[in-house]
């Protein structure tokens, strides 16, 4: 994944954020809002955009833009750099091909040994009866 040409197809917006910071909270833009364009994104394969586009539909908007936004901190730059690692984070984890299972059976060591267990829990079940 191209981490360098994917952050500069998304575009940053700056707006007021709430929650602590007293009376300065209400003057400074530290909210950051991250857009990016999947559909016109050039760093992926048809494939990938499909399987992103699935994955990430709760994330997306009508137009096919993704937006995430940071306003942990107080300040305009942490928080770019934390919307920035959880957008490429997000990507990532999404563009991952899970891996099909392959259906096994118990081998012939874990069936004896299954057996056995039963065998010798049937055991103490029936030695805690009275003797007739």
């Amino acid at each position: 994944m191209q981490e360098d040409k994917i952050i500069a197809e998304t575009q940053f917006k700056a707006t007021l954020s709430g929650g602590p910071g007293g009376q300065h909270a209400n003057k400074t833009h530290s909210q950051i809002i991250l857009y990016w364009d999947l559909s016109n994104s050039e760093c992926f394969t048809a494939e990938e955009k499909q399987r992103l586009s699935q994955k990430l539909s709760s994330y997306l908007n009508k137009d096919g833009v993704l937006q995430m936004r940071c306003a942990e901190s107080r300040s305009q730059f942490k928080n770019k750099q934390l919307v920035i690692r959880q957008f490429l984070q997000t990507l990532k984890k999404s563009l991952k091909v899970p891996r099909k299972r392959k259906k096994t059976l118990p081998t012939k060591a874990a069936r004896l040994k299954r057996l056995q267990n039963k065998r010798l829990h049937s055991e103490k079940k029936r030695n805690r009866k009275p003797p007739l």
